[in-house]
């Protein structure tokens, strides 16, 4: 992936992304492992979460603006009996 279409997608430049991604390494070296491991590797984690605070806000506005309390989904025919 390019370095602009990764920050365009992620919304942070590639350094930023590794500086990051060291300092969860280092946060994680020192953690106690209990549990069952993640099925996303550290780096995999970082790019979910940033994916994710990416779009939140997409969602976030729609709830503000049409009175979500949380993502729904609706049909068209939803949308027609709400007239």
């Amino acid at each position: 992936m390019k370095p602009s279409d990764f920050r365009r997608h992620y919304g942070v430049h590639w350094q930023t992304f590794t500086n990051m991604l060291a300092a969860y390494q280092a946060a994680q070296a020192n953690k106690k492992k209990s549990g069952r491991p993640s099925a996303l590797t550290l780096e995999e984690q970082i790019l979910f979460t940033l994916e994710f605070w990416r779009e939140y806000p997409t969602m976030f506005h729609h709830g503000f603006d049409w009175g979500f309390t949380r993502p729904q989904r609706f049909a068209p025919s939803d949308v027609l009996k709400m007239r």
